[in-house]
């Protein structure tokens, strides 16, 4: 059985169509796919975001704390300092009272 020219054409254009199609349905498919993969993608990348906000929140907390212990140990430290230096002051006036009389 032969094929006349308007039946050629008709094949023709019917495979046309299916291969655009395809290409349609396939280049729709893989968007969809692409779009879906880079949204949770971006959902994880805040979430992990969120989580290093928190870990440095808690991370700055303890600074701050640990700085003020810190604080509070070296001004417990200056003020037992400051009481032995007054203590001395008082110990060398007395001994200069002691050995060289009242001033």
């Amino acid at each position: 059985m032969e094929m006349n020219d308007p039946q050629v054409w008709t094949l023709i254009g019917v495979f046309t169509a299916i291969m655009l199609g395809g290409m349609t349905l396939m280049t729709t498919m893989m968007s969809r796919v692409i779009r879906a993969e880079v949204g949770g993608l971006r959902g994880e990348i805040f979430g992990e975001i969120g989580g290093l906000r928190g870990e440095i929140g808690g991370l700055r907390g303890e600074m701050v704390s640990e700085i003020g212990g810190l604080r509070g140990e070296m001004n417990a430290r200056f003020d037992t300092v400051e009481h032995k230096i007054e203590t001395l002051d008082k110990e060398v006036a007395t001994l200069a009272t002691r050995f060289w009389g009242s001033p």
